[in-house]
This record gives structure tokens, sequence and C-alpha cells, in this order.
């Protein structure tokens, strides 16, 4: 299986957590690691190179730190321009029927903060759901999310371990049938 791995991390150098993710992720000849914003630092996406990327693929994953409980604006972006009508969905819009999707998050909060009467008062789950519902409408599979909470307190073994588990997470073809 072929996995594209959409990374959305505006300053991925000052990144602890998804900078080491994407170091395991390249390890991995079945695994495309695509950073948008070195990408695209203008922010001028190529909506059919994008596409085309995701059509060479079987599974997608969107990995990025949880902003403002949302994604960062470079995959927003990226979502409003690639997901396009006919192309993503509509009656014609079927390039991503099929294709599973996944989200790798990562928090600068602890997990205990995520749940209901919780500092965010939410889950992930539930903060999620914009993700899902997108998921939905494009036709994929939305399969369980990848999600390290704590960035701000994690020790240097933590990360190593959560990016061992993460590859696993993606490639793992069983777990989620």
């Amino acid at each position: 299986m072929k996995v594209l791995v959409i990374v959305a991390h505006p300053n991925i150098e000052g990144s602890t957590v998804n900078r080491t993710w994407i170091k395991e992720l390249k390890k991995h000849s079945e695994i495309t690691v695509h950073e948008l914003y070195k990408q695209y630092p203008d922010e001028k996406i190529d909506v059919e190179r994008e596409q085309r990327l995701c059509e060479e693929h079987e599974r997608i994953v969107w990995q990025f730190p949880f902003y403002w409980y949302s994604s960062p604006p470079l995959l927003k972006k990226w979502q409003d321009e690639v997901l396009t009508h006919g192309w993503a969905y509509g009656s014609n819009g079927n390039k991503f029927h099929h294709k599973d999707l996944i989200l790798a998050v990562s928090t600068g909060s602890a997990k205990e903060r995520y749940r209901a009467g919780g500092r965010n008062q939410y889950s992930m789950s539930e903060l999620l759901k914009p993700f899902q519902a997108t998921s939905n409408l494009i036709g994929t599979k939305f399969l369980p999310s990848f999600v390290f909470n704590g960035t701000y307190a994690a020790i240097e073994e933590e990360i190593q371990e959560s990016a061992r588990a993460y590859v696993n997470h993606i490639l793992a073809t069983d777990i989620f049938e």
C-alpha cells in the first residue's frame, strides 16, 4: 500500500514531534512525505500536481499540529483548492473513493485537557469531527486518528516511541477492519 503523508507545519524546524515523525516516516519506501510549507512557501498551490499525488496513493494522512482547534492555514487552503467539485466530490467527483484518510495530530496540551470537563471541554474525537465530515463528503474511509498530546512536556524517549507507533499506525492494514 502506498501512503501519502501531507505534512502541514508552518515551523517544522522548531518542532520536535512533527520533525521526528517526518524523519521516521522517511525510512519507509511505501510512504511519501509531502511537506506543504516547504513545497509552497508562497502558498501558491499547484492543484493539478496535488491531485495527481493523491491519485497515486491508496492512503492519505494529514499530519499537523493542532492550531486553534483545527489545522494550520495552509492545510485548510489545500483542502479548499485541491478538493474540487467534480474531482473530489459531486456527481462525478470520485477520485478519493475507496481511499483511506488518517489524521496525525500533535497537541501542546496534555490529554486530560481534551475531554468533557477538561480545560478544552471537548474530546479530540469531537474536535476532529469537521475532518471526518470532509472525509464523508469526499468518499474516503476515515480511519482512527493518531494523536500525540503534551508536546510541551514530552521527553525525547516519548517522542521517539511516538514516531515508531505513528508509522505502525498508518501502515497497519488489519486493525482498521
